[in-house]
């Protein structure tokens, strides 16, 4: 009896966090953000000036922060280029998370929000190209503060009453469309199949390849909880899992890769491009259809024994504030367009950073609650997973705790990028280390104990193979 009336115990309390959570993050500030007429803005390695395109100094301004061939237009292009990246937030109503009785993350999820974001904008290169925008995108309005005066109440009633159990929904059904016309319009459709069908890998359900239920499971093997707060390297390695894990063949294309103690070992990158992955023999993989059995569109890469990667790179940008003196290296990383942004934010709060101008970052906020969405339905809404409101943040509030994330296509590119980011990690005279490193090899290759002189053993990425410690979300201090 003793036990009974502690778990009721325990199952209301959890009721009442949970509803304030969602009373907390369904609240949404109707705040425009402010941006200069007079400086380029950078998101994700497109250039952007708000100025007006016949103004001959915009060109100039453009070119001296970033490549001339990335300047592309003005405040309506970024706002179209910002809005078609995909936005992952707290969501409620969801089915009970892994290992716990929650339906919901507000008020702890939005570190695996922000690595979903991240993830999102691989795909969406490797699907679907850095040019690709969405349609529909400038017909979303900005949130504003009706979104809480007019569900959040109703919600907060109703999970009073007794959480709902949306139905358990199994594969994506085939997407029931009369076929295009022209080429151009067959060429659409497709895109937006890919953009449907990469949305619905991040459902709030049990069955999405990359949903937060999958990662909440994933968290379990490296002693997190749901509930629990998650730093940006535990995250990075949970997502290179769930990628790793995903049985979708549309996903068979891609694998993750998390450098080690600072350092990414090159040999290890290249075997990762070409390995098969795991579960999904070549033979398989080179007789498979170009759509699965649910019509869900699949890369052509995946019909080859090449692989694209997802480097990710937990990095301490300083002590217990970010160093000053990297803020332009975060500027040089989110200014390449193979970059897929950095997860982080301020101590505790989580976001997604995409961009910059000036000494601000331009930010997604998974900090806001919205009801949870079948996506297992053809037709479901694709509006609550793209946000029209960016958000901005100097660079001097920003944690210096952070995964960085790049897309590498191929080995070729690999090459290609890795010799590009080492010279963007050269130290400037300010700087005592680059945050990070490439290293020839393969990272068992390395007895970093041995041969060094004492200066080399004071290098960040370098520690003893011989000493038992824990690496996951420690580093050493820039």
């Amino acid at each position: 009896m003793e036990n009974k009336g502690s778990d009721e115990v325990e199952t209301l309390k959890t009721k009442f966090v949970s509803v304030w959570h969602n009373v907390k993050y369904s609240w949404a500030l109707k705040l425009k953000t402010s941006f200069s007429r007079n400086s380029p803005v950078l998101l994700l390695g497109k250039c952007y000036h708000f100025k007006a395109e016949d103004d001959d100094s915009v060109a100039e301004a453009c070119s001296e922060a970033c490549d001339e061939d990335s300047v592309v237009g003005n405040a309506e292009a970024f706002r179209k280029d910002f809005t078609s990246r995909v936005w992952l937030t707290y969501r409620e109503e969801a089915p009970p998370l892994p290992g716990s009785t929650l339906t919901s993350d507000c008020g702890w999820g939005c570190m695996l929000r922000a690595g979903q974001m991240m993830l999102a904008q691989a795909l969406i290169l490797h699907f679907l190209g850095r040019d690709w925008t969405w349609s529909e995108a400038m017909a979303l309005q900005p949130l504003d503060t009706e979104t809480w005066t007019t569900s959040a109440a109703k919600r907060l009633v109703a999970s009073l009453q007794g959480p709902s159990r949306p139905p358990e929904h199994g594969p994506h059904p085939p997407l029931q469309s009369q076929a295009p016309g022209s080429a151009e319009e067959a060429d659409a459709h497709l895109k937006e199949m890919y953009h449907r069908s990469l949305v619905s890998w991040f459902g709030d359900s049990p069955s999405a390849q990359l949903g937060l239920h999958r990662l909440i499971r994933t968290g379990l093997t490296m002693g997190k909880q749901a509930g629990d707060w998650y730093g940006p390297a535990v995250v990075a390695h949970i997502l290179k899992k769930a990628v790793e894990e995903a049985m979708d063949p549309g996903l068979a294309g891609i694998t993750a890769y998390v450098s080690q103690d600072c350092t990414v070992y090159s040999a290890d990158v290249i075997d990762s491009h070409r390995a098969p992955r795991a579960g999904l023999p070549s033979a398989e993989r080179s007789e498979a259809p170009p759509t699965s059995q649910s019509n869900q569109p699949v890369s052509a890469s995946t019909l080859t024994d090449s692989r694209a990667v997802i480097i990710l790179i937990p990095v301490r940008l300083g002590g217990e504030k970010t160093n000053p003196d990297y803020f332009n290296f975060a500027k040089s990383i989110l200014s390449l367009e193979y970059c897929i942004g950095i997860i982080g934010g301020k101590p505790k709060q989580a976001c997604y950073f995409v961009g910059f101008q000036d000494d601000s970052l331009i930010y997604m906020d998974p900090h806001y609650c919205q009801s949870f969405v079948d996506v297992s339905t053809s037709d479901f809404p694709l509006q609550s997973y793209h946000c029209p409101s960016p958000k901005k943040m100097p660079f001097s509030k920003m944690d210096p705790s952070c995964t960085l994330g790049f897309y590498c296509k191929s080995a070729q590119d690999y090459e290609r990028i890795s010799q590009e980011l080492s010279k963007v990690l050269q130290p400037s005279a300010k700087e005592k280390y680059p945050a990070f490193t490439f290293v020839q090899g393969h990272g068992r290759d390395y007895d970093l104990s041995a041969g060094l002189t004492p200066e080399k053993r004071e290098w960040p990425f370098i520690r003893d193979p011989r000493r038992t410690v824990t690496t996951t979300g420690d580093f050493v201090l820039l």
